[in-house]
């Protein structure tokens, strides 16, 4: 008997080396990858081979158009692909990191998705202006502060609706951002679908854990929801990659003495220069310097 013709499918949830799989045959598989390896990612358009109504082998990752990668202390693991926008959340409280919010433009810069910072909480009055200076730097680097509150599903829904309209769209953020609130104004069932996939999937109580693609309720387009981050996975990228994300260090290089500047110590480094002068930030260029040295590190083994 002739096996039948492979199905597309696109991934909506991961947990481990379980799969959802929504396939172009109308089914949502719980599907397994070829091999011991997990490759695939939220996000990705995949090929299954269905073994039956409920369960199918991805067969194959489809290209994608940009990936991004999850870290802890030990490695990085990919976690969302093909995302045409890219929101990361902050709040007036708690505090968030100009460290994680760095490193994510960072990983969103070199994978050519733009990306908006959003600002919840706003209802909070008196800390909105706080919260606001400490991301003038976001908006020195042209990117823009959306300011909400995600209880008022109106407004939210009014502001990023024409963002959203037709993209698949990761939302990030830390823990206690509100990122749960938002994303249940913008896909009022969400909790309700969470629950369902992850038993399905066997994941039981830790649905936290994972990654999760919805359909956005009323216009075309995704929301891929993913945990509260702790950092991205960049250890993929050179210096080279580095460079070009950050795009104010990179413009001031041109204009260094020597081709090959660390933008360390040389005499005559336009970086450093610019950096003693304010034009480029002294934690931005921190940043810089940090991610250099862990990819350096991560040469020498």
């Amino acid at each position: 008997m002739q096996a039948p013709e492979p199905l597309q499918g696109l991934v909506t949830a991961s947990h481990g080396r379980h799969y959802s799989v929504e396939c172009s045959d109308g089914q949502v598989r719980h599907c397994y990858p070829r091999g011991k390896r997990s490759e695939a990612a939220v996000g990705d358009h995949v090929t299954v081979q269905a073994l039956s109504p409920e369960e199918g082998r991805i067969t194959q990752i489809l290209p994608r158009r940009n990936l991004l990668y999850r870290s802890d202390a030990s490695r990085s693991k990919q976690f969302a692909a093909n995302i045409d926008l890219l929101l990361v959340v902050t709040a007036t409280e708690p505090q968030f990191s100009n460290e994680l919010l760095g490193r994510a433009l960072v990983a969103a810069r070199n994978e050519k998705i733009p990306t908006y910072i959003l600002l919840n909480k706003v209802d909070l009055t008196a800390l909105a202006a706080p919260a606001l200076a400490q991301l003038e730097w976001v908006r020195a680097l042209g990117v823009d502060v959306i300011q909400l509150s995600a209880l008022d599903q109106a407004q939210t829904l009014a502001r990023l609706n024409p963002l959203l309209y037709n993209k698949t769209t990761l939302l990030l953020g830390q823990s206690a951002m509100g990122k749960s609130a938002l994303l249940n104004a913008l896909v009022p069932d969400a909790q309700a679908l969470t629950k369902s996939h992850s038993l399905a999937l066997g994941a039981g109580r830790h649905t936290t854990t994972n990654t999760r693609l919805y359909h956005l309720p009323h216009q075309p387009g995704c929301l891929i929801d993913s945990p509260g981050f702790q950092s991205f996975g960049l250890h993929h990228l050179d210096r080279t990659d580095l460079l070009h994300s950050f795009p104010e260090i990179e413009h001031a290089a041109h204009q260094c003495r020597f081709a090959n500047c660390r933008h360390a110590k040389e005499p005559g480094c336009a970086v450093l220069q610019q950096v003693t002068t304010g034009e480029i930030t002294a934690e931005r260029y921190q940043l810089y310097t940090r991610l250099v040295a862990e990819y350096e590190a991560r040469m020498q083994y």
